[in-house]
């Protein structure tokens, strides 16, 4: 039987990286304070795979030769330079950051001095992720080839290993980026708005194990909530044969145990209670360990005991819900760029920085958006108790997109090489993923970018993993399939139409843009989906959105996702800068914001309707009225009488009954108010662009811009007092648009916060 032995541990072998004296990161348009931590002799030294972990491996991060060059099936005869593994080669922490470009390759070479491997043990090489394809070589022998920029793979290099030498590792890349079909997110050779520098090559950790010739290939640990117990199946690799296996649940001082027991050699799960279980949340998340040994192979893990459903909220409403409750998720969408390692984080410090961040301002949730992370990232997730949307990276050609939601589905056909390369990559990022309990949602597309067999991926995709739930399409061409109806809308917010068997949330919304002098990619010429000034303007801006955001939820929306966790290149919408140096929002103020998302919902109750369901006779004019228009007493017989809204039927979220295609119009309108005064008085209004509101003269609400659908706006309770009254009272609006659609319909509402 393989044992490894202290002596054994640290023989097992001696990595032999280039000298780093003279190494330097490139200098890059903008770099983090980690990039300072980052040297040759300690760049990423975590042990990389925190879902199966042994204490005996050797880190192969360092500096490796590289070379760029056209397509040549012999390996190059002189290299370029040194390349700092794993950050991509067009970053600046990579100390080369050029770029590879789609008709030439990238190889690279390091050398190693291998162990003794007594008993039979084997040699195991692991690679964290290398985008795009590629073939690995040993002392000039191809141990593997492996296609797919995002999920983990391992390759067996024993036989090819030379008897007392020093071994050669070649590494041989081709990726193509947008110049091809494959899954890539949001890298392009062209970089411009929201599409980014490309990545190409090594861009995770690279190590070595030494494992017995029979060993643990690969845990699978699903929880069962519902029977009180976790599952967990144990795949050997190597020279597969009989086997005992022992499992060890530890939890504090809590612990029990299983085995030694014969492996079931089909892979069938072995079931352990957990009895009184401690379940996972956002409040709480609470890890099991669990250690697992296969013919004296020892690995440690974890899990958590969490459910995520579908079901029914008090009033029948199709909610998310998390452990048999409803809980309205709410967090950031998630690029996972930075400005010094592109696609790979400085350090695990920095990988968890921003995480720490998104829980700190209050969200139980992240999105991470068409980008796979590194296994380390979701175990932070996992620890912070922050809910991941994983996404597939998208590729390919873009459907036809119709961004107004419903079920309006449109997709691409792909050639057959695509679709079975997109199948085969899913199911591997969700095979390597399917270990974390923070993620909750798998979303196969995004905006119809590479969309195409939306139900049978949809299907797919939960019967495979029937633990998780399914987002068909983010914001994109919805098909009634998986459990979720998902609508984007900038700046929003807004709501789906409520489903039955679908719980209907806001996937993207938000965009506030604001460009920070030293801190952004560029000097100028930045962009965001609505541009700011100030971060008073952004802080002012935010709050309102996220007033508007908490009557949907009690109007049945499960989930939202702001645009975004931090800028990315020319890209200003972040909560934080590229760089992560400043935090726009105010931590605790934020905090406090977001905290009222999770409480019950206000009661909300229609005083006055707008035009959205039913027409309200208005009466208005597009020419400057005289003064006192406003005023209650005001004789306005010589304007026109029409039905709202007002506008152009084109603009996003209207009813429009009377068009309106002047700069300016002018409503008036006599409304009723029941007894109760100005208490919990909102302004119910769709508007683009700006707006005044008066009541009975005296000016309650101002709104600049424009929203794409109906939005509860709180009104100036000082003014109010001043001038409203019970019975009749007089509403007046002056809308101003310069370009676009327009449109503006007005109702009022009364917002009553719920008892505590």
């Amino acid at each position: 039987m393989f044992r490894t032995t202290a002596c054994f541990a640290a023989l097992l072998l001696v990595a032999s990286p280039t000298p780093a004296a003279d190494w330097q990161p490139a200098k890059g348009p903008l770099m983090t304070r980690w990039a300072k931590d980052v040297s040759p002799e300690r760049v990423h030294p975590e042990y990389p795979r925190p879902q199966m972990v042994r204490k005996d491996w050797t880190n192969l991060n360092g500096l490796w030769d590289y070379r760029i060059q056209a397509e040549f099936d012999q390996p190059p005869r002189e290299w370029d330079g040194q390349i700092l593994v794993p950050f991509p080669i067009e970053s600046a922490l990579s100390g080369v950051m050029k770029r590879v470009g789609s008709k030439r390759e990238l190889w690279y070479r390091r050398k190693f001095t291998a162990p003794e491997l007594k008993d039979g043990a084997r040699l195991l090489l692991h690679f964290g992720a290398v985008d795009w394809k590629c073939e690995v070589t040993v002392n000039g022998k191809s141990v593997g080839k492996h296609t797919g920029g995002y999920d983990p793979f391992t390759l067996e290099i024993t036989d090819s290993l030379e008897p007392s030498a020093e071994q050669e590792l070649i590494v041989r890349v081709n990726d193509p980026t947008d110049a091809n079909w494959q899954p890539r997110g949001k890298q392009v050779n062209e970089p411009k708005g929201i599409w980014y520098t490309p990545t190409t090559g090594i861009w995770q950790t690279v190590w070595l194990e030494v494992v017995p010739k029979m060993y643990i290939k690969e845990l699978k640990i699903t929880p069962d909530v519902d029977a009180g117990t976790v599952n967990v199946s144990v795949l050997p690799g190597g020279q597969v044969g009989d086997g005992y296996v022992i499992i060890k649940v530890k939890a504090n001082s809590f612990e029990i145990g299983m085995g030694p027991a014969d492996l079931p050699k089909d892979g069938k799960p072995f079931a352990i209670p957990i009895s009184e279980p401690k379940l996972w949340s956002p409040d709480s998340p609470h890890l099991y360990n669990l250690e697992v040994e296969v013919n004296g192979d020892k690995v440690s893990s974890y899990f958590a005991m969490r459910k995520i459903s579908l079901g029914k909220d008090d009033a029948g409403v199709t909610r998310m819900m998390l452990n048999g409750k409803p809980v309205f998720q709410y967090g950031p969408l998630d690029q996972g760029f930075w400005p010094d390692g592109l696609y790979t984080a400085p350090t695990d410090e920095a990988l968890r920085y921003d995480l720490e961040v998104t829980k700190k301002l209050g969200f139980n949730m992240v999105r991470k958006h068409v980008k796979v992370e590194p296994a380390r990232w979701y175990r932070h997730c996992d620890e912070l108790g922050l809910l991941v949307w994983q996404d597939m990276p998208s590729g390919d050609k873009h459907a036809p997109w119709n961004p107004t939601g419903g079920h309006n589905g449109q997709e691409i056909e792909r050639s057959e090489e695509s679709a079975d390369n997109f199948r085969r990559e899913w199911k591997a990022i969700i095979d390597s993923l399917r270990h974390f309990p923070s993620i909750v949602v798998w979303v196969p597309f995004n905006e119809a970018w590479g969309q195409f067999d939306t139900v049978g991926v949809t299907k797919w995709t939960a019967e495979y993993d029937p633990s998780r739930l399914v987002n068909c399409a983010s914001g994109g061409n919805d098909f009634p399939v998986g459990h979720i109806s998902d609508l984007h809308r900038y700046p929003g917010p807004t709501i789906p139409k409520l489903e039955e068997g679908r719980a209907v949330v806001l996937g993207e919304y938000g965009g506030l843009g604001l460009p920070l002098e030293g801190h952004t990619w560029q000097a100028k010429d930045n962009w965001g989906y609505r541009n700011l000034k100030t971060k008073d303007e952004l802080a002012m801006g935010y709050a309102q959105l996220i007033f508007k955001l908490r009557p949907l939820i009690g109007k049945g929306l499960s989930a939202a996702i702001y645009t975004q966790t931090t800028d990315v290149e020319v890209e200003v919408n972040g909560l934080m800068t590229y760089d992560r140096a400043v935090l726009k929002l105010d931590l605790d103020e934020t905090a406090a914001l977001h905290k009222k998302l999770y409480e019950p919902p206000p009661k909300e109750t229609l005083l006055v309707p707008t035009s959205l369901t039913d027409a309200q006779t208005w009466r208005y004019t597009t020419d400057k009225p005289g003064d006192g228009w406003t005023k209650a007493d005001f004789d306005d017989g010589s304007w026109k009488s029409g039905p709202g809204g007002f506008g152009d039927p084109t603009t996003p979220g209207s009813k429009v009954r009377t068009q309106w295609k002047t700069p300016d119009i002018w409503l008036r309108r006599t409304v009723k108010l029941p007894a109760g005064g100005v208490r919990g008085l909102h302004l119910s209004i769709h508007h683009d662009e700006d707006a005044e509101v008066y009541l009975n003269g005296t000016l309650v609400a101002s709104v600049k811009g424009y929203v794409t659908d109906y939005v509860t706006v709180p009104l100036d309770e000082k003014a109010l007092a001043a001038s409203v009254k019970e019975g009749d009272n007089v509403l007046a609006v002056h809308c101003h648009q310069t370009g676009g659609g327009q449109y503006i319909d007005v109702g009022l509402v009364r917002l009553e916060e719920a008892a505590k």
